[in-house]
């Protein structure tokens, strides 16, 4: 590790335990973004914020290179029940530093920051190289990445801090959350009357737990569909419901489109079926691509990701990859291990040489 990678990584460290201290529930991004915009000022980087989304370009950018983006979100969820240490705290202890957002995605964004910073002055940059740090990545909102898009130069290929233990996601399943109603008619519990909506809620249901779409993914396995919540209006005992609304979480792999997926679940269920959003699509990058092959090459094996992120909102190829554990996101008194900050970064760059 040089000398500059040693200094930005105390650095790092040391800006992950400010963003920590600082509640940044999605929306209410405000002050991590100022926290972000002002480091960037000090290191002597201009940089551009637009709502909560802070982000920057290489100081030699050059409009005729092809450009590569270092994402990764600031915002995180609120904290769960089971807390037992205070989630505002950056507490380090026994080589981890404690705290809400630390793994996800503090620890992947300090990271990728401090990799932007070890080649922002630097000539003769094959890309240019452009930071955003961003919003509302936990409640896939419009006032993410999204929003930033056309504020940025055309983009290349990306790569997405997340916590994936510095392996290669190259690829995530998409997202398609439904929300169906099955109908009836309302009567008397007591007497042969009505037309009960939870036997026919209960008859789609079955046909979404047991059907199995056919094309399986090597990478990402089979589309997975769960029911995760399901209610009536109707709260008398004695009252056959002439409603019941339940929830699908659909997770699609690249063989379908999120329209394929829901023109199928249509055609087999009685319930009438809405869709929430056609937006979080699933996403994949070539083994071939140069990035992947970059990866490949320092040893980093490479999976398919059962969780979304930012990288289903780019129109160009990404690859997800950070320092931390996706299985300690939102997890009650969430750490990130020191050695995987330092790690991370040293990653990135032995990544980012073999490209830039």
């Amino acid at each position: 590790m040089t000398d500059q990678q040693t200094i930005l990584t105390t650095e790092a460290i040391a800006l992950l335990k400010e963003l920590i201290s600082i509640p940044s529930f999605s929306r209410e991004e405000a002050q991590t973004a100022g926290a972000i915009s002002r480091y960037l000022a000090q290191k002597g980087v201009a940089s551009t914020r637009v709502g909560n989304n802070v982000f920057a370009k290489n100081f030699h950018y050059d409009e005729s290179k092809p450009t590569l983006l270092l994402n990764s979100h600031h915002d995180t969820v609120k904290p769960n029940a089971q807390y037992t240490r205070d989630p505002f705290t950056p507490q380090e202890e026994n080589g981890r530093l404690y705290g809400l957002g630390s793994n996800d995605a503090g620890a992947p964004l300090v990271s990728l920051l401090a990799s932007f910073l070890f080649y922002h002055d630097r000539e003769g940059l094959r890309y240019n190289v452009v930071l955003a740090a961003t919003a509302e990545e936990e409640i896939s909102g419009t006032g993410g990445i999204e929003s930033i898009l056309p504020y940025l130069p055309p983009i290349e290929f990306a790569i997405v801090g997340e916590p994936t233990k510095m392996e290669l996601a190259i690829a995530e399943r998409g997202l398609l959350v439904l929300d169906c109603v099955a109908a009836g008619r309302a009567g008397h519990a007591a007497r042969e009357e009505g037309d009960n909506a939870i036997y026919t809620a209960m008859n789609d249901i079955d046909w979404i737990r047991t059907f199995r779409f056919p094309k399986v993914s090597e990478v990402l396995g089979p589309v997975k569909m769960s029911v995760t919540v399901i209610d009536t209006a109707n709260k008398a005992h004695n009252q056959v419901p002439d409603s019941c609304r339940f929830t699908v979480d659909a997770r699609v792999n690249e063989h379908y489109t999120l329209e394929e997926v829901l023109q199928t679940i249509r055609a087999n269920l009685k319930s009438t079926v809405t869709e929430r959003s056609l937006r979080m699509r699933s996403s994949s990058i070539p083994l071939d691509h140069p990035l992947v092959r970059a990866g490949l090459a320092l040893g980093r094996p490479y999976y398919g990701s059962p969780t979304t992120s930012d990288k289903a909102l780019m129109p160009f190829p990404a690859l997800k990859m950070g320092p931390g554990d996706s299985a300690r996101s939102h997890s009650a008194d969430e750490y990130i291990f020191i050695r995987e900050i330092e790690e991370g970064i040293d990653l990135y760059i032995q990544l980012l040489n073999q490209l830039v």
